[in-house]
């Protein structure tokens, strides 16, 4: 009889495997970022279609400074749930960072619309005071 705990995704990786490497990887995504993705690589493999896992992987390559990387995993997220304003503010971060000003200035202000806390709302600030003095000159 099969294990009925086994992923139907991936076989061999059951769904308390895939939580706990779930688990790990958010335990280590800002100090450790490529050990994040060590650690989400099985879910990478079988669940790439979640937002969820797609977002840890966006700040994990955002942390590890694969910003390419990055802003096809958010951009994913966003694709998948537009109303998710955290991805978007990392988003919008990943491509401040990638010296995309205007389109970080985008994302930053649809995240900020929906959630404006202090945080959103300084990262928008510095985009857009960058995005006015780019056009001066």
């Amino acid at each position: 009889m099969a294990d009925e705990t086994r992923s139907p995704h991936r076989p061999g990786v059951s769904g308390h495997e895939r939580l706990a490497a779930f688990r790990r990887a958010e335990e280590l995504v800002r100090r450790r970022p490529l050990e994040a993705l060590d650690a989400l690589r099985p879910l990478l493999d079988s669940d790439a279609d979640k937002p969820s896992v797609q977002l840890l992987a966006g700040r994990a390559y955002f942390h590890s400074a694969q910003l390419n990387r990055a802003e096809r995993a958010l951009t994913r997220v966003v694709e998948l749930d537009p109303t998710d304003h955290y991805a978007r503010l990392v988003l919008g971060r990943t491509l401040q960072r990638l010296g995309r000003w205007v389109e970080a200035l985008a994302q930053l202000r649809i995240a900020t619309a929906m959630n404006p806390t202090p945080e959103y709302q300084d990262a928008l600030g510095q985009v857009s005071a960058r995005v006015a003095l780019s056009r001066k000159d």
